[in-house]
């Protein structure tokens, strides 16, 4: 699995992704119709210097799901991984666990990250489990944080994770990737 920067050339793969994996209120990914548009905005959002969004590839080139770095905050070296998905074919693959593996290291040990956040809807349970099986602590829940698509309030469970914490994750993390292989790397094209 390859990190690679998103854009418009991998709408068609992420559209075919998307298939099938809509329909959790909780959450947002994009219908197949509207892949292109969630490409655009994440791509206006890294031109704003607010998030830096990646496809995640398949050894064979095929984009299966988008993650990111968001919230970033050079000045006080914290950053989000969030804003991911994966289409059902890749769904308890690996792929994500060895995505979190790069976005984490990549953030600990070449930028110097002082915390990595994840947040997440407090009612996604298959989502804060499986933060929670990365390393990440709970730091707390932001009540009525953000109005959904639907009109309904999100409380949004916060999580991190923090550079003395860091080699104990990576090592859970790279023991779980032995079953599946090992980090092919993130493409800074």
């Amino acid at each position: 699995m390859t990190l690679t920067p998103l854009s418009l050339d991998h709408e068609q793969d992420l559209a075919i992704a998307a298939t099938g994996v809509q329909g959790l209120w909780y959450t947002s990914i994009p219908s197949p119709e509207y892949v292109g548009k969630e490409i655009k905005t994440r791509l206006a959002k890294q031109k704003a210097g607010t998030m830096l969004p990646f496809a995640q590839l398949l050894p064979d080139g095929r984009a299966v799901g988008m993650t990111t770095y968001m919230n970033i905050d050079a000045a006080n070296k914290r950053v989000e991984i969030g804003s991911t998905w994966i289409g059902k074919d890749a769904q308890r693959t690996g792929l994500n666990t060895e995505a979190k593996r790069l976005l984490l290291g990549h953030a600990f040990d070449d930028l110097g990250c002082i915390a990595v956040e994840f947040r997440t809807h407090a009612l996604n349970h298959q989502s804060r489990s499986a933060i929670e099986r990365l390393g990440a602590k709970l730091d707390g829940v932001l009540r009525s944080h953000l109005v959904m698509d639907n009109g309904s309030l999100r409380d949004t469970a916060v999580y991190s994770i923090l550079p003395h914490e860091w080699p104990a994750v990576r090592a859970n993390l790279d023991w779980h990737l032995q079953k599946h292989g090992s980090p092919a790397g993130i493409n800074p094209a």
